[in-house]
């Protein structure tokens, strides 16, 4: 089996898996619903599959500890003791999601915080996803029809795999971990509000982009005529199919030559008859 088929069969088999209930390798653990349709659209061509997606998110994320490295300081990551304080991939629960949280608002000042605060952060960041391709033609396709349909921050990587992206992502401080655990806000109720509307807002726009980008992919991939698909074989296979095709050239030869001889000699006994 070529090795793009039996990658494609594997992802396909662990999609399949995840779908009836068994959590992949994700932080959330399972495909997002808004994914599922175009997941299986794209699948369903022979030289595609999806590697990874998210339909979008929002997060409130709390920076791990900070490292001074010389004369600066590393941004603390999730893996130093950074954390999700909020995430959801459902704009459903997006409304007062900030009253399920114990928020001190209103610390506006920020010029005596040290350099290892760790800062709460707000964000939304919109859909991606990675598309493995057959080769470069195909990927090359991909590329093209998601940046017709806006998706600017798109890119072909190694291994033929495309970045589908789009730029409408917020990422916000908006408040800071104190010493005793609390979560200090610079912002007041109202302004958090105003974020979470913001972050709302596109949500939906993330959805009609992803409709878009589903329609194009329908009518410019999935609805043209595939090219014959290339049988992989091994060197061993290559070689005996190669002799074996040399052999039916030479046969059909000798049988060239042979049909040549005798109308030669037909020819010849013709001219004795008529003479």
């Amino acid at each position: 089996m070529d090795p793009f088929d039996q990658k494609k069969n594997a992802i396909v088999e662990e999609i399949s898996s995840t779908l009836n209930a068994v959590k992949d390798a994700s932080p959330k653990g399972s495909i997002d619903e808004l994914c599922i349709p175009i997941i299986k659209l794209i699948n369903s061509h022979k030289d595609l599959v999806t590697t990874s997606s998210c339909s979008g998110r929002v997060s409130v994320f709390i920076e791990g500890n900070k490292v001074k490295e010389q004369d600066n300081v590393k941004i603390g990551g999730k893996g130093d003791g950074g954390n999700w304080l909020f995430v959801t991939h459902d704009k459903n629960e997006l409304e007062l999601w900030y009253k399920d949280y114990k928020f001190i608002y209103g610390q506006s000042s920020t010029l005596d915080l040290p350099l290892s605060t760790r800062y709460i952060l707000f964000k939304f960041e919109p859909l991606i996803l990675h598309i493995k391709c057959r080769d470069f033609s195909t990927a090359s396709l991909i590329y093209q029809t998601a940046m017709n349909c806006g998706f600017r921050e798109s890119g072909i990587g190694v291994n033929n795999i495309v970045a589908i992206r789009i730029s409408i992502k917020l990422d916000i401080p908006i408040g800071f971990l104190t010493s005793d655990n609390e979560y200090s806000l610079f912002i007041d109720e109202n302004y958090l509000k105003l974020v979470t509307n913001l972050s709302l807002d596109r949500f939906n726009e993330n959805e009609r982009k992803l409709s878009q980008l589903y329609s194009a992919i329908e009518e410019n991939i999935i609805n043209q005529p595939q090219k014959e698909e290339k049988v992989w074989e091994s060197k061993k296979d290559r070689a005996e199919r190669m002799k074996k095709e040399g052999l039916e050239r030479q046969k059909l030869k000798n049988e060239e030559k042979l049909l040549k001889e005798k109308q030669l000699e037909s020819l010849e006994k013709l001219e004795i008859t008529n003479v």
